[in-house]
């Protein structure tokens, strides 16, 4: 299990239509872990919920973490519960993770976020900025009442880096990703963050342009969902023990190995966050996930149990 902390709401507040952001202070008032720009906690929530969210203060801040969250018309639960939460009750959350950190080999850093994106790309904003290294981000909402933080951007020391982008605002402020990602320079990186249809175009745009996969860091939020039909049963094989175990072909990994009394640490269920990657020593796995890169799943030795499956007969699992 997972050690987790208890923090206070001690501040919840409305950021745009649909976000709201949450100010978490350690339950016994002191000081909480310190985490990189790009790190999010696991909030555990009533009904065995755990859902990620990205950390969106000031990275050098221990005395407090900040969130926000969308709410989502088709929430699976979480968003909904999130907005139901009210100032001065005390969470269940866990230690800072870091899936989408900023490189330390880049002079110059493009980050690119859409919607509620924003919230690693203030964090890493806000340490660039710190730092005083060279970064440009840009921002694009769908209009300035959906647009979390305009105010503090533009309040902050590094608001003439930023540029916000609305979809009903005039075509000429518009977001120009294939200028913006033109002629990639190799101490340059790139980092994007929002609907996973906006992080594609920028990913697309940069990897036609000629920017290198090493070059490219992304964040999904949420999966997009991997046709089913037709789907094979397969084994998984546990090493440690050799025991086989028959995945069928409406069932994951995770929910048959815990069927046979096996249990993998989950928390998304949709291949984003990667708490349960798991090793694998033979096989080819089929990845559904969004949370590998390209490089990382070709060499196969990796897969996420909540989501993906087989495209060989059985897996040999590092368990």
């Amino acid at each position: 299990m997972t050690a987790t902390r208890r923090v206070r709401i001690a501040r919840k507040a409305i950021e745009a239509q649909d976000v709201c952001s949450f100010e978490l202070v350690a339950a016994d008032g002191g000081s909480l872990p310190a985490f990189s720009a790009g790190a999010h906690v696991d909030v555990h929530l009533d009904g065995g919920l755990v859902r990620q969210y990205s950390l969106c203060n000031d990275p050098c801040e221990t005395h407090r973490y900040l969130i926000a969250v969308l709410r989502e018309p088709a929430s699976r639960g979480g968003s909904a519960a999130m907005h139901g939460l009210r100032e001065g009750q005390v969470l269940e959350i866990s230690e800072p993770r870091n899936h989408f950190p900023l490189a330390t080999s880049a002079r110059r850093h493009l980050l690119f976020a859409g919607g509620i994106g924003i919230t690693p790309i203030l964090a890493m904003a806000e340490r660039l900025a710190a730092r005083g290294e060279s970064f440009d981000a840009h921002y694009c909402a769908r209009s300035v009442d959906r647009a979390a933080f305009v105010t503090r951007i533009g309040k902050s020391a590094f608001a003439w880096q930023f540029r916000i982008h609305l979809d009903d605002g005039p075509s000429e402020q518009r977001l120009d990703i294939g200028a913006l990602v033109a002629g990639p320079q190799s101490d340059t990186h790139l980092y994007v963050c929002g609907p996973a249809g906006f992080m594609e175009a920028v990913l697309s745009a940069a990897r036609k342009a000629g920017w290198p996969e090493s070059a490219l860091h992304r964040e999904y939020f949420a999966s997009v969902a991997a046709k089913s039909d037709g789907d094979d049963g397969f084994e998984v094989r546990i090493a440690s023990s050799g025991a086989s175990i028959r995945v069928a072909s409406d069932q994951t990994v995770v929910a048959a190995l815990a069927a046979a009394g096996l249990s993998v640490p989950v928390s998304c269920e949709q291949g984003v966050c990667g708490t349960c990657l798991t090793g694998v020593i033979d096989g080819i796995p089929d990845h559904r996930d969004m949370f590998l890169t390209e490089e990382e799943r070709a060499r196969g030795d990796r897969f996420t149990p909540c989501c993906s499956r087989a495209k060989s007969p059985c897996l040999v699992l590092d368990l």
